[in-house]
């Protein structure tokens, strides 16, 4: 169930770093693999009136796991970006929404 989205990052550099992804994490978020959403959301940046570019943004939606996981999580996440991308120094932005399950409906019901 977990969910990622990507923005300003090209769509073959998220379709190339699924698996790495998925292998990253699947463990760590006792999901299995199945359960992986992994969406790529073309986005325009603007500043001061101005197209302009941003860093990779990697939006998780999923249910909480606690802190030391998220942690985990953001470390890989940015890592597998950066390895990707072919640039170790990267700026890399990880934003969590935490779910809850019984908000959460998959064929009409929900986890909870």
């Amino acid at each position: 169930m977990p969910h990622f989205r990507f923005r300003a990052i090209e769509a073959e550099a998220v379709q190339r770093l699924s698996k790495p992804l998925v292998d990253a994490l699947e463990e760590l978020m006792q999901s299995p693999r199945p359960h992986f959403t992994i969406e790529h959301i073309p986005a325009a940046f603007f500043f001061e009136g101005e197209a302009t570019a941003a860093y990779p943004f990697v939006e998780v939606l999923y249910f909480d796991r606690g802190q030391q996981v998220q942690d985990e999580i953001a470390r890989r996440v940015t890592q597998i970006v950066r390895d990707t991308m072919g640039k170790p120094e990267q700026d890399v932005a990880v934003i969590f929404t935490k779910l809850n399950p019984s908000d959460y409906y998959d064929n009409g019901s929900h986890y909870g």
